[in-house]
């Protein structure tokens, strides 16, 4: 995936995973985690294997690319500690 067009298109995940993907509260932290595995986690979503009312709609407007893209940037930061 492409870290430039993943960062543009996380805009959307900052208000409930943090302004760098680190957590907040119980939403989890995405900084860090690996690539296949966030991509999956969107496909899952959009798909209704894995169910939220926020997150299906989320992933539900993003291509496979946009998955790729979003899952390159917050693979590309650091892990928070």
């Amino acid at each position: 995936g492409d870290v430039a067009a993943g960062k543009a298109k996380a805009d959307s995940c900052k208000g409930c995973h943090g302004a760098e993907g680190q957590g907040v509260g119980k939403f989890p932290a995405l900084a860090g985690g690996k690539e296949d595995d966030l991509i999956q986690a969107l496909k899952d979503y959009k798909s209704g294997k894995r169910t939220n009312a926020m997150m299906k709609g989320t992933a539900g407007k993003l291509s496979d690319d946009d998955m790729a893209n979003v899952a390159a940037y917050y693979a590309s930061l650091p892990k928070k500690k």
